[in-house]
């Protein structure tokens, strides 16, 4: 969070200290605060991780634009063709999310994909369960919704 704050403060001192003030420069503005927090992060103990946040950032979103448009495809394919393939049913996901924010940010993460609706998450926040609309093997709808977890809380560390 530190990190994030300082790149805005130098996004902001470089489109003042040049006197442009388009969105472009304050863009070239951040990306200049980035490599210089990039390069400083070794020698700040408040700016660990900084760094690598931003391609974690930029490779889930890769990540899960692939995966909604599977998802997207798949649905669409079963609603278009005239025998229906899905197979729908609850299965109980573990979580390996621990706050609040994380479990609601990993449930709406598999709401937002098409064919899978988070239900309901245990008492002891320790499982989740998921109504998917192509069940055909459980355990592999499992591991998938456990790497798309797995790299929603890579975001986070």
């Amino acid at each position: 969070m530190i990190g994030a704050a300082w790149n805005l403060l130098l996004g902001f001192a470089w489109v003042v200290l040049s006197g442009d003030f388009s969105g472009r420069n304050l863009l070239a503005g951040l990306v200049f605060g980035y490599l210089a927090l990039a390069l400083l992060q070794p020698q700040v103990p408040a700016l660990a991780g900084y760094a690598q946040r931003p391609p974690r950032l930029i490779a889930f979103v890769g990540f899960f634009l692939k995966e909604l448009l599977l998802a997207n495809l798949k649905v669409a394919f079963d609603v278009v063709t005239p025998p229906w393939y899905m197979r729908p049913g609850v299965i109980a996901m573990p979580l390996t999310a621990e706050s609040d924010f994380e479990i609601a940010f990993v449930a709406n993460l598999i709401s937002l994909t098409p064919g899978t609706l988070s239900l309901d998450v245990s008492d002891d926040r320790k499982v989740l369960y998921i109504h998917a609309m192509f069940l055909d093997d459980e355990e592999e709808l499992r591991s998938g919704l456990a790497e798309l977890e797995r790299r929603a809380l890579a975001l986070f560390d």
